[in-house]
C-alpha cells in the first residue's frame, strides 16, 4: 500500500507541465503554462527568460502556486516559493531536466534563459473521480 506522500510524489513525477501563477508589483496575477521537473523533497524546477513578465513577477515576489494536472478527475494545487539557481546548481537542473524532456534543449543555451527551484509550503492531491472524493493535503 503506497504512503500519502508517494501518491503524490508519483502523481507530480508523472507530469512534465504545470500552470504557474505568479503576481505583478500592482498585484496583478499572471498565470503561464511552464514544463516542470519534480525534485526531492516535493522541489520542482523550471526554466523561463529573463524577458518574461514571470521572471519579472518572481523578482519582486518569489511566492507562487501551481496546478498540475487534471487527469480523469485528478489534480494537485501547490503553492511555495522560488529560488533562483545559480552556477553549478545550473548545470545540474540541464542535465536532470534534459533527461527527461529533451524538447527543452533549445532554450537552455539562450543568455536570456534562467532556471528556478520551488520550494513547497502546501500541496493538496485531489482525485474527484470516486466518491468520496481523495482528498491529501501536506504541509512543509
Amino acid at each position: 500500500m503506497k504512503t500519502e506522500d508517494e501518491i503524490v510524489s508519483e502523481f507530480i513525477k508523472n507530469h512534465k507541465i504545470a500552470v504557474l501563477s505568479s503576481v505583478s508589483s500592482d498585484y496583478l496575477p499572471h498565470c503561464a503554462v511552464v514544463g516542470i521537473y519534480a525534485g526531492k523533497n516535493f522541489e520542482l524546477f523550471f526554466g523561463t527568460f529573463k524577458s518574461s513578465r514571470k521572471y519579472l513577477n518572481l523578482q519582486k515576489n518569489p511566492k507562487v502556486a501551481l496546478v498540475i494536472g487534471w487527469d480523469s478527475g485528478r489534480t494537485v494545487q501547490y503553492e511555495g516559493e522560488v529560488q533562483e539557481l545559480h552556477g553549478q546548481a545550473v548545470e545540474e537542473f540541464k542535465k536532470a531536466h534534459l533527461s527527461e524532456m529533451s524538447t527543452a534543449a533549445k532554450y537552455v543555451s539562450s543568455h536570456e534563459a534562467v532556471y528556478f527551484k520551488i520550494v513547497p509550503k502546501w500541496v493538496r492531491y485531489n482525485d474527484v473521480s470516486k466518491d468520496p472524493w481523495d482528498e491529501i493535503v501536506l504541509r512543509f
